[in-house]
């Protein structure tokens, strides 16, 4: 399973990262800090020219240069990425927020807990589920 985690706070992509080797499910894990850098990624541009398609995205909201809503609506709006589940784990707990990114075709808006064991049991279970 190839994933591709969105998120700038290098300590939740630790955590994420750190979660996801436990989960005892075959990956790849692939971090990006931005909006930018993740649709270079996805449409294999410059240093991504050889990175595979992921099987998920874990996407936050809050990023710098391109926020996650951007992304969100470009992938789903983008016919080779699509079908590529993406998951929100966004510190956002806004109505505003979810009602949006459902809008835009999310495939599941999750928000992080502050506590690390509750972080670590998320990330599991998003792996899990997908």
């Amino acid at each position: 399973m190839e994933i591709l985690l969105v998120e700038d706070t290098p300590g939740d992509a630790r955590l994420a990262e750190e979660a996801l080797k436990e989960g005892g499910v075959v990956h790849n894990v692939h971090i990006v800090e931005d909006g930018v850098e993740a649709m270079s990624f996805l449409q294999k541009q410059g240093q991504y020219s050889e990175k595979p398609k992921p099987d998920l995205i874990l996407l936050d909201l809050n990023l710098p240069k391109k926020d996650g809503r951007e992304v969100l609506a470009e992938i789903k709006s983008d016919e080779n990425l699509k079908m590529i589940p993406v998951v929100i784990l966004s510190t956002s707990q806004s109505d505003d927020d979810i009602k949006l990114t459902y809008n835009l075709h999310a495939n599941s808006f999750i928000s992080k807990p502050v506590d690390m064991d509750e972080f670590i049991e998320i990330v599991k279970a998003i792996e899990n589920y997908w």
